[in-house]
Protein backbone atom coordinates (compact mmCIF):
# COMPACT_ATOMS: atom_id res chain seq x y z
CA UNK A 1 0.00 0.00 0.00
CA UNK A 2 1.54 3.34 -1.31
CA UNK A 3 -0.80 5.81 0.77
CA UNK A 4 -0.96 4.77 4.83
CA UNK A 5 -3.56 6.67 6.24
CA UNK A 6 -3.17 8.33 9.74
CA UNK A 7 -3.47 5.31 12.80
CA UNK A 8 -2.98 2.24 10.17
CA UNK A 9 0.87 2.03 10.83
CA UNK A 10 0.62 2.47 14.72
CA UNK A 11 2.01 -0.13 16.83
CA UNK A 12 2.59 1.13 20.24
CA UNK A 13 4.37 3.16 21.57
CA UNK A 14 4.64 4.34 18.50
CA UNK A 15 2.07 6.22 16.45
CA UNK A 16 3.83 5.67 13.28
CA UNK A 17 6.54 2.25 12.53
CA UNK A 18 7.41 1.86 8.86
CA UNK A 19 10.22 -0.61 8.70
CA UNK A 20 11.89 -1.99 6.07
CA UNK A 21 10.11 -5.54 6.12
CA UNK A 22 6.78 -3.56 6.16
CA UNK A 23 7.05 -1.10 3.66
CA UNK A 24 8.42 -4.38 1.37
CA UNK A 25 12.19 -2.76 0.72
CA UNK A 26 15.33 -2.71 1.94
CA UNK A 27 16.37 0.47 3.62
CA UNK A 28 14.61 3.64 4.67
CA UNK A 29 12.01 3.34 7.73
CA UNK A 30 10.17 6.08 10.43
CA UNK A 31 8.93 5.83 13.73
CA UNK A 32 6.67 8.78 15.20
CA UNK A 33 6.17 8.84 18.83
CA UNK A 34 3.61 10.98 21.02
CA UNK A 35 4.70 11.93 24.75
CA UNK A 36 3.13 13.87 27.62
CA UNK A 37 6.02 13.73 30.06
CA UNK A 38 7.19 10.08 29.66
CA UNK A 39 9.61 7.87 28.11
CA UNK A 40 9.71 5.72 25.28
CA UNK A 41 12.97 2.92 25.10
CA UNK A 42 14.29 1.30 21.87
CA UNK A 43 17.33 -0.18 20.45
CA UNK A 44 18.67 0.89 17.08
CA UNK A 45 19.68 -2.08 15.90
CA UNK A 46 20.74 -2.18 12.08
CA UNK A 47 19.85 1.19 11.75
CA UNK A 48 20.92 4.59 11.97
CA UNK A 49 18.30 6.79 13.67
CA UNK A 50 17.47 10.47 13.87
CA UNK A 51 15.43 12.61 16.54
CA UNK A 52 13.63 15.17 15.43
CA UNK A 53 11.31 16.95 17.34
CA UNK A 54 7.53 17.78 15.26
CA UNK A 55 6.34 19.68 18.36
CA UNK A 56 7.33 19.82 22.14
CA UNK A 57 10.97 19.72 23.51
CA UNK A 58 12.80 16.16 24.67
CA UNK A 59 15.65 14.60 26.26
CA UNK A 60 17.71 11.87 24.88
CA UNK A 61 19.84 9.19 26.77
CA UNK A 62 22.29 7.09 24.98
CA UNK A 63 24.92 5.41 25.67
CA UNK A 64 25.52 7.44 28.57
CA UNK A 65 25.16 10.73 26.61
CA UNK A 66 22.29 13.14 27.22
CA UNK A 67 21.53 15.14 24.84
CA UNK A 68 18.60 17.58 25.55
CA UNK A 69 16.80 19.16 22.28
CA UNK A 70 15.07 22.18 22.65
CA UNK A 71 12.60 21.13 19.70
CA UNK A 72 10.19 23.60 18.68
CA UNK A 73 6.22 24.89 18.83
CA UNK A 74 5.34 23.27 15.62
CA UNK A 75 7.05 22.17 12.48
CA UNK A 76 5.68 25.65 11.15
CA UNK A 77 7.37 27.73 13.49
CA UNK A 78 10.88 26.93 13.52
CA UNK A 79 14.03 24.53 12.39
CA UNK A 80 14.56 22.55 15.56
CA UNK A 81 17.31 20.99 16.83
CA UNK A 82 18.07 16.82 16.50
CA UNK A 83 20.18 13.88 17.84
CA UNK A 84 22.04 11.20 15.71
CA UNK A 85 22.41 7.82 17.13
CA UNK A 86 24.24 5.15 15.79
CA UNK A 87 23.22 1.38 14.68
CA UNK A 88 23.56 -1.05 17.77
CA UNK A 89 22.74 1.85 20.26
CA UNK A 90 19.96 1.72 23.30
CA UNK A 91 18.26 5.15 23.95
CA UNK A 92 15.79 6.64 26.13
CA UNK A 93 13.39 9.80 25.03
CA UNK A 94 11.97 11.81 27.79
CA UNK A 95 9.66 14.61 26.99
CA UNK A 96 6.16 16.31 25.67
CA UNK A 97 5.49 16.46 22.12
CA UNK A 98 5.69 14.44 18.85
CA UNK A 99 8.98 13.00 17.98
CA UNK A 100 10.09 11.53 14.65
CA UNK A 101 12.70 8.77 14.16
CA UNK A 102 13.49 8.61 10.61
CA UNK A 103 16.01 5.82 10.52
CA UNK A 104 18.24 3.49 7.31
CA UNK A 105 19.65 0.27 7.64
CA UNK A 106 23.18 0.63 7.63
CA UNK A 107 26.71 -0.62 8.15
CA UNK A 108 29.05 1.68 9.30
CA UNK A 109 29.03 3.14 13.12
CA UNK A 110 29.15 6.97 13.45
CA UNK A 111 29.39 8.99 17.07
CA UNK A 112 26.19 10.35 18.51
CA UNK A 113 25.98 13.81 17.78
CA UNK A 114 23.70 17.00 18.43
CA UNK A 115 22.59 18.76 15.32
CA UNK A 116 21.86 22.33 16.35
CA UNK A 117 19.19 23.99 14.69
CA UNK A 118 21.62 27.20 13.83
CA UNK A 119 23.34 24.69 11.78
CA UNK A 120 20.51 23.49 8.97
CA UNK A 121 20.94 24.95 5.89
CA UNK A 122 17.75 26.32 4.92
CA UNK A 123 16.43 27.01 1.18
CA UNK A 124 13.94 28.21 -1.09
CA UNK A 125 13.08 26.23 -3.69
CA UNK A 126 11.19 26.97 -6.90
CA UNK A 127 8.99 30.29 -7.85
CA UNK A 128 5.48 31.45 -7.96
CA UNK A 129 3.17 28.92 -7.17
CA UNK A 130 5.88 26.23 -6.73
CA UNK A 131 8.02 28.28 -4.44
CA UNK A 132 8.45 25.93 -1.17
CA UNK A 133 11.38 25.60 1.81
CA UNK A 134 13.46 23.05 2.12
CA UNK A 135 15.32 22.36 5.71
CA UNK A 136 18.39 20.05 4.81
CA UNK A 137 19.25 19.07 8.45
CA UNK A 138 20.16 15.50 7.27
CA UNK A 139 20.95 16.19 3.69
CA UNK A 140 24.43 14.44 1.82
CA UNK A 141 26.45 17.78 2.19
CA UNK A 142 24.84 18.76 5.45
CA UNK A 143 25.57 16.01 8.04
CA UNK A 144 27.19 13.18 7.74
CA UNK A 145 26.11 9.18 8.47
CA UNK A 146 26.19 6.29 6.58
CA UNK A 147 23.08 5.67 4.50
CA UNK A 148 20.05 7.92 5.98
CA UNK A 149 19.44 10.93 4.11
CA UNK A 150 16.54 13.58 6.05
CA UNK A 151 14.93 16.92 5.05
CA UNK A 152 11.31 18.13 5.60
CA UNK A 153 9.54 20.68 3.56
CA UNK A 154 7.11 23.46 3.68
CA UNK A 155 4.49 23.78 0.79
CA UNK A 156 2.23 27.72 1.60
CA UNK A 157 -1.15 26.95 1.18
CA UNK A 158 -2.11 26.75 -2.29
CA UNK A 159 1.58 25.67 -3.66
CA UNK A 160 2.96 23.10 -5.30
CA UNK A 161 6.22 21.45 -4.11
CA UNK A 162 7.96 18.07 -5.63
CA UNK A 163 7.74 19.31 -8.73
CA UNK A 164 8.39 18.92 -11.50
CA UNK A 165 7.62 15.52 -10.78
CA UNK A 166 10.51 13.05 -10.52
CA UNK A 167 12.13 9.62 -9.55
CA UNK A 168 15.13 8.04 -8.49
CA UNK A 169 14.93 4.52 -9.29
CA UNK A 170 17.73 3.96 -11.96
CA UNK A 171 21.53 4.10 -10.81
CA UNK A 172 23.46 6.45 -13.39
CA UNK A 173 25.97 9.26 -13.26
CA UNK A 174 22.34 11.86 -12.80
CA UNK A 175 20.15 9.42 -10.42
CA UNK A 176 20.68 7.57 -7.47
CA UNK A 177 18.54 4.60 -6.25
CA UNK A 178 16.49 5.74 -3.31
CA UNK A 179 13.43 4.27 -1.67
CA UNK A 180 11.44 7.37 0.00
CA UNK A 181 9.18 8.20 2.85
CA UNK A 182 6.71 11.40 2.99
CA UNK A 183 5.37 12.04 6.37
CA UNK A 184 3.06 14.70 6.58
CA UNK A 185 2.27 17.07 9.66
CA UNK A 186 -0.85 19.89 8.58
CA UNK A 187 -2.88 19.97 5.44
CA UNK A 188 -4.97 18.68 3.85
CA UNK A 189 -3.57 18.33 0.81
CA UNK A 190 -2.81 15.84 -1.98
CA UNK A 191 0.13 13.36 -2.96
CA UNK A 192 0.82 12.34 -6.64
CA UNK A 193 3.10 8.71 -6.97
CA UNK A 194 2.80 7.59 -10.68
CA UNK A 195 4.17 5.44 -13.37
CA UNK A 196 5.31 2.34 -12.04
CA UNK A 197 2.35 2.33 -9.77
CA UNK A 198 -1.04 5.15 -9.66
CA UNK A 199 -1.82 6.74 -6.56
CA UNK A 200 -3.08 10.11 -6.10
CA UNK A 201 -4.40 10.51 -2.04
CA UNK A 202 -5.26 13.19 0.02
CA UNK A 203 -3.20 13.53 2.81
CA UNK A 204 -2.95 15.42 6.15
CA UNK A 205 -1.17 15.38 9.42
CA UNK A 206 0.15 11.43 10.61
CA UNK A 207 -0.53 10.08 6.95
CA UNK A 208 2.25 8.23 5.14
CA UNK A 209 3.35 7.57 1.68
CA UNK A 210 5.72 5.41 0.59
CA UNK A 211 7.83 5.58 -3.03
CA UNK A 212 9.54 2.81 -3.69
CA UNK A 213 9.93 3.70 -7.28
CA UNK A 214 8.39 5.93 -10.07
CA UNK A 215 7.92 9.76 -10.66
CA UNK A 216 6.56 11.50 -7.36
CA UNK A 217 4.98 14.50 -7.23
CA UNK A 218 3.48 17.10 -7.17
CA UNK A 219 2.68 17.64 -3.34
CA UNK A 220 0.08 19.82 -3.11
CA UNK A 221 -1.12 22.36 -0.45
CA UNK A 222 -4.81 23.02 -0.49
CA UNK A 223 -5.52 26.52 -0.41
CA UNK A 224 -5.37 28.12 3.52
CA UNK A 225 -3.74 24.98 5.03
CA UNK A 226 -0.14 25.19 4.55
CA UNK A 227 1.14 21.65 4.15
CA UNK A 228 4.60 20.01 5.74
CA UNK A 229 6.18 16.51 4.84
CA UNK A 230 9.68 14.99 6.04
CA UNK A 231 11.08 12.58 3.57
CA UNK A 232 12.76 10.08 4.72
CA UNK A 233 15.86 8.46 1.49
CA UNK A 234 18.05 5.70 1.60
CA UNK A 235 19.88 2.93 -0.72
CA UNK A 236 22.18 0.84 -1.81
CA UNK A 237 25.08 3.47 -3.19
CA UNK A 238 28.31 3.88 -1.13
CA UNK A 239 27.64 7.44 -1.11
CA UNK A 240 24.81 9.18 -0.34
CA UNK A 241 23.22 11.25 -3.17
CA UNK A 242 19.79 12.93 -3.91
CA UNK A 243 20.34 12.86 -7.49
CA UNK A 244 16.75 12.09 -8.97
CA UNK A 245 15.63 12.68 -12.86
CA UNK A 246 12.74 14.73 -13.71
CA UNK A 247 9.67 13.71 -15.81
CA UNK A 248 10.61 14.58 -19.47
CA UNK A 249 7.48 16.04 -19.79
CA UNK A 250 7.24 18.33 -16.66
CA UNK A 251 11.43 18.87 -16.83
CA UNK A 252 10.69 22.78 -18.29
CA UNK A 253 9.16 23.98 -15.54
CA UNK A 254 11.89 24.92 -13.87
CA UNK A 255 12.98 27.40 -16.40
CA UNK A 256 9.89 28.78 -15.83
CA UNK A 257 10.76 30.15 -12.74
CA UNK A 258 13.25 32.52 -13.87
CA UNK A 259 10.55 34.86 -14.62
CA UNK A 260 8.61 34.25 -11.34
CA UNK A 261 8.96 35.74 -7.92
CA UNK A 262 9.18 33.90 -4.82
CA UNK A 263 6.09 33.38 -2.79
CA UNK A 264 6.36 36.14 -0.53
CA UNK A 265 5.31 33.88 2.28
CA UNK A 266 8.79 32.18 2.46
CA UNK A 267 11.15 32.07 3.98
CA UNK A 268 8.94 31.08 6.98
CA UNK A 269 10.57 32.28 10.57
CA UNK A 270 12.94 29.82 11.15
CA UNK A 271 13.26 30.26 15.20
CA UNK A 272 11.07 30.16 18.02
CA UNK A 273 10.92 31.21 21.55
CA UNK A 274 12.68 28.57 22.23
CA UNK A 275 15.82 29.99 20.43
CA UNK A 276 18.25 29.55 18.64
CA UNK A 277 19.72 31.42 15.29
CA UNK A 278 18.50 30.83 11.73
CA UNK A 279 19.79 29.00 8.91
CA UNK A 280 21.24 30.15 5.95
CA UNK A 281 18.15 31.24 3.88
CA UNK A 282 19.49 32.20 0.76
Amino acid sequence: MTHIPRGTAADAPWAVKITPESAGWTYAGLRVVDLSGGSVEFATGDEEMLVLPLSGSCEVTADGLRLPLAGRTSVFDAVTDFAYLPIRTSARITGTGRFALPAARATRRFPIRYGPAHEVPVEVRGAGQASRQVNNFCAPDAFDCDKLVAVEVLTPGGNWSSYPPHKHDTASEHEAVLEEIYYFEGGPGYQRVYGTHDTLAEVAGGDVVLVPHGYHGPSMAAPGYDLYYLNVLAGPAPQRSMAFCDDPNHAWIRSSWADQVVDPRLPRRVTDARGGSPGDAS
